[in-house]
This record gives structure tokens, C-alpha cells and sequence, in this order.
């Protein structure tokens, strides 16, 4: 992922890459496309069903891997141990991301989607899922801490390998049983969650650290910062096109015959995103952090890992699920959501300081 100029003028729109600017686009394209090849090849979902990986077709377990894959390969490992040295960004960012993010989702789902289970369990496997990715744009265009970010993506790559599973299973069973709320129409087990975390997560993760720690080894960080990540991180996209290809080519229909479902999951994203991103900024004020550092920590509690939620969902309920099909919603929602807030957020740096 190329970086942006933080002194180019102020407009975010315009400063997206092309790509990234009509991503909403594209998703539309790849759902419509979907749709059509699932009406014109109704056998398809044998073909795609007859190999599986942790019950996921081989074709979508390979257009998962390529979805994750660039982005990982794009975190800076290396810089995790200077966290140590900010302990108020690390401690805010973990209290955030990992106790006030999950608990806000998880209400949010319980109050717009408490009839619907499967959608209900989307939006919390969502909440779950903190971003890895897009914040790194999002950062950039508000003019963040770059080093920040770097950083706190790292942090969340790996405390989701060592915490999704346990976090799924206190959201989804544990707490709704404590409150008396309805958890038995959700069916899955703690390892099925690990499973597809350890696979869809771990897998390209690994993969991941080992190709940035050779490839900056071998040729040096310029050389991968700014031609080796430009070449792969398009990958990551076109992943997630293929993987919505084939999720809309198995049920799209769904989505036609119910458009009111997009509507449900839409609001309680959208209140997500703008609580996550007032708080974490107030958080951040109030702490004492700098405008660069308190817009990264905005950014990363409010934006979500949209990718993993799906591989999650897909793997452990399966690509025709409503759980999957939230997390296709999801981007459709965010990407304007967080472009907006970009534009508050510049507002914001004139008058943060006073």
C-alpha cells in the first residue's frame, strides 16, 4: 500500500488511490456479478463445495488467504517493542479496541438485530475483528501518526490470534446467558472459532512476517516499503472481490429477495463507527495525547477487520450464512462512514490543541 503525502493538499476523497476511492464500487460490481453467475451456473455450489478446508471451499479458502495476505505482509513487526515506550497510546488503544469496542457492537447488535440470530452474530464476529487494514488510509488521510499505526496494527494482528476465539465465545454464549438473553440459536464451539482464526488469520500472519523479515533482510526496507508492497497490496483487494464473487454467486438471491436486510445492518454499523471514533478521541484528549496520536487510536478502535470477520464466518458457519453475508455489508457501510470522518476529523486539528 503506497503511503500518502501528508502535506498535498487537504482532501481526502481526491488523495485516495483510484482503487480505494470506488471501492464501494467495486463491491457493488463484484455482488452484481455474483448474482449473475449464480443464476447462470446454478450447479456451481457443488463445484465449489467438492474440496474443502475447515469447511470452506478450497477456491474461497485460497481468495481468503490472498485477501490477508498483503496486509499482513505490510505490518511492521519489527516495530512492536517501541509501544513500551508510549504506554498511554498502548493502554488506550487496548482498552478501547479490546473492551469498549466489543461491548459497544455487542449491544448494538442485541438492539437492532436481537429477532435475527444469524445476522445478530455477524455484527458481534465484526466487533471482534479490529482493523488491520484500511486504517492505515484512513490514518494517513487525517494526517496521524504513521508510526503510530504502524504499530497499533501490529499489536491487533497479534492479540487477535491470541484472543478472538475466547472473546467470541464470552460474546456469543457466556454473556447472553448471564443477561438471560437468547444464545442457543447460535451454534458453534470454541474451537471452530479457533480453527478459522488460526487458518485464515495465522496462516497469512505467518506468511506474512516471514516475507517482510526476509524480504527487508535481503533487499533492504526501502526496497520493500516501496516497490515490493506496492506490487503485492492490490492482491488484497482483488481477494476480497473474488471471495464476495462466489459468497453472492451461492446466495445473492437472499440479499434481492430481503434489500431491507442491508438497511438493518447498516444503522447499527454507522452508530458504531461515530460513537467508536467521538469516544476514542475524547479518550485520547484526555489522556493527554497529541492530535497525531489521538486520530490514530480514533481510527483503529472505529474501523474493523471486515476480512477476517468473513473468513471467520465463512469458516465456521459456512459461505451461505447470514453471518458472512454481514460482513460483506460491512465495507459498503464503512469505507463512506470513515471518509466522512476523515473530514471531521481534519476540522477537528485546527481546534484540538485549544
Amino acid at each position: 500500500m503506497s503511503q500518502i503525502n501528508q502535506s498535498a493538499p487537504v482532501n481526502p476523497i481526491s488523495r485516495l488511490s483510484r482503487v480505494n476511492r470506488f471501492l464501494p464500487v467495486w463491491i457493488l460490481a463484484a455482488m452484481a456479478f455474483g448474482l449473475l453467475l449464480g443464476k447462470a451456473f446454478p450447479g456451481i455450489n457443488k463445484v465449489l463445495t467438492s474440496i474443502q478446508i475447515q469447511s470452506t471451499s478450497l477456491p474461497i479458502a485460497l481468495g481468503l488467504f490472498i485477501m490477508m495476505y498483503p496486509v499482513l505482509a505490510n505490518v511492521r513487526y519489527e516495530e512492536m517493542g517501541h509501544l513500551r515506550s508510549d504506554k498511554k497510546l498502548l493502554i488506550s488503544s487496548l482498552i478501547l479496541n479490546w473492551i469498549i469496542g466489543p461491548a459497544l457492537m455487542f449491544s448494538l447488535a442485541w438492539i437492532f438485530l436481537g429477532d435475527k440470530p444469524a445476522y445478530r452474530t455477524g455484527l458481534i464476529v465484526i466487533g471482534l475483528a479490529r482493523c488491520i487494514a484500511m486504517v492505515l488510509i484512513w490514518n494517513d488521510l487525517a494526517c496521524g501518526s504513521r508510526e503510530a499505526a504502524a504499530l497499533l496494527v501490529a499489536i491487533n494482528s497479534i492479540f487477535q490470534i491470541l484472543a478472538y476465539a475466547l472473546l467470541g465465545t464470552f460474546y456469543l454464549k457466556v454473556l447472553p446467558k448471564w443477561m438471560g438473553l437468547d444464545s442457543f440459536s447460535v451454534s458453534f464451539s470454541t474451537w471452530d472459532i479457533t480453527k478459522a482464526v488460526l487458518i485464515f488469520l495465522g496462516v497469512p500472519l505467518v506468511a506474512g512476517y516471514f516475507t517482510r523479515r526476509m524480504g527487508v533482510r535481503s533487499k533492504g526496507a526501502n526496497w520493500y516499503e516501496q516497490k515490493f508492497i506496492p506490487r503485492v497490496a492490490p492482491f488484497a483487494l482483488y481477494g476480497l472481490l473474488f471471495t464476495i464473487v462466489l459468497m453472492f454467486a451461492l446466495q445473492g438471491q437472499a440479499i434481492v429477495d430481503s434489500p431491507g436486510v442491508v438497511v438493518q445492518v447498516a444503522l447499527p454499523l454507522l452508530i458504531y463507527f461515530l460513537i467508536m471514533w467521538g469516544v476514542s478521541y475524547i479518550f485520547g484528549k484526555a489522556v493527554g495525547l497529541e492530535y497525531e496520536k489521538a486520530t490514530t487510536l480514533a481510527f483503529t478502535a472505529a474501523g474493523n477487520n471486515f476480512e477476517l470477520a468473513i473468513a471467520v464466518s465463512i469458516g465456521v458457519w459456512g459461505i451461505t450464512s447470514g453471518q458472512a453475508m454481514v460482513g460483506v455489508i460491512g465495507p459498503l457501510i464503512e469505507v463512506p462512514a470513515l471518509v466522512a470522518l476523515v473530514y471531521v476529523s481534519l476540522w477537528l486539528r485546527k481546534r484540538y490543541s485549544r
